[in-house]
């Protein structure tokens, strides 16, 4: 796809619906680079479920239409401003603030939205390498602590942040418990999942206990929330740590404070655009663990659908649709 050295292709949220509603192809305006700033040229973008709640009004972040959605891209820098760390040609991921999001053919940002990336990672892997496996290692390591051979239960386990988790766990020398749809089940596994469970269908306290010998869970990390959330609470051993990373199923569930009082666990949260402003040094440092993990082959992406650039709403509709398994990417070109 073709774009003018001044302007850029751009999906635009014009009115909040349905993606196929809500987003307009739109040409806009690229400035150019200002002082520690770099323009790229995006290669890839990573879809991520936030991005279908954004089309919806109904994501935590709400910018006024017109905007462009999109929390991750890949490609390479066409131009730099006066100081900018970066070099042209150099490949990188880009990850911009709203309402300037990602889903665009090429934008201007500053050096901090970017992480550098070998020529070696193709654009499509580099696209969905930073969202997902950022919040899956924060979770694990910051937030959690997390320790090798601990037991780590995984909720929505075979979307881009569940599949993410499985993975690192199991380089961290963790036992991994996920839990998604039956359909769903030999992805997990495939991922390196010691039990693969299916809520609708398996008791997860039951089970959960006699996969850890009565102990429970050391480290739950819950995408999911709702009702499922109820029962994963329930599934964590004493001094286990439970993280909220989201709320896939839509709904925000409670916790009764006594419960973790009670059973001597904690329960703590995970917001990782907040790490971008207080401490940026963090996620540089786990991107390049990342980067040492993929070359290791300890991760691998899971790409569930690669779909062209101006089909963007329908690659949205593919992840409202609740069949993707790992992650659906936009190429540009």
């Amino acid at each position: 796809m073709v774009s003018t050295t001044d302007s850029a292709l751009a999906w635009r949220v014009h009115r909040f619906g349905k993606p196929a509603e809500a987003l307009r192809l739109d040409r806009v305006s690229v400035r150019p680079p200002g002082p520690r700033e770099a323009t790229v040229r995006i290669e890839a973008v990573g879809l991520n479920f936030p991005d279908l709640l954004l089309c919806a009004g109904r994501y935590q972040e709400r910018p006024e239409p017109p905007f462009v959605p999109g929390y991750e891209a890949a490609g390479v820098v066409e131009q730099v401003g006066r100081d900018s760390r970066f070099a042209e040609g150099e490949r990188v991921i880009v990850i911009p603030e709203l309402p300037d999001g990602a889903m665009q053919t090429r934008q201007t940002v500053p050096d901090a939205a970017l992480y550098p990336v070998p020529e070696s990672v193709g654009a499509t892997i580099a696209a969905v390498l930073h969202i997902a496996y950022q919040i899956a290692h924060v979770a694990l390591h910051r937030r959690a602590g997390l320790r090798g051979g601990e037991w780590v239960l995984v909720t929505g386990a075979a979307g881009g942040v569940g599949l993410a988790t499985v993975e690192l766990a199991r380089a961290a020398g963790a036992r991994v418990i996920a839990a998604a749809a039956g359909a769903k089940l030999p992805a997990v596994r495939a991922a390196g999942a010691d039990v693969a469970l299916d809520p609708g269908e398996d008791d997860l306290g039951t089970a959960v206990r006699e996969a850890t010998d009565g102990r429970g869970a050391d480290v739950v990390v819950d995408v999911v929330g709702g009702e499922l959330f109820d029962r994963v609470r329930r599934c964590v051993a004493f001094e286990g740590r439970l993280v909220l990373v989201g709320f896939t199923s839509g709904a925000v569930p409670s916790l009764p404070a006594n419960h973790p009082l009670l059973r001597n666990y904690s329960v703590v949260g995970l917001h990782l655009a907040l790490y971008r402003r207080a401490e940026p040094a963090l996620l540089h440092r786990v991107h390049d663990e990342l980067l040492e993990l993929l070359a290791a082959g300890a991760i691998a992406p899971h790409i569930h659908r690669e779909l062209p650039f101006d089909e963007a709403p329908a690659a949205l509709e593919l992840i409202a649709g609740r069949d993707v398994i790992g992650r659906v990417v936009l190429r540009t070109g």
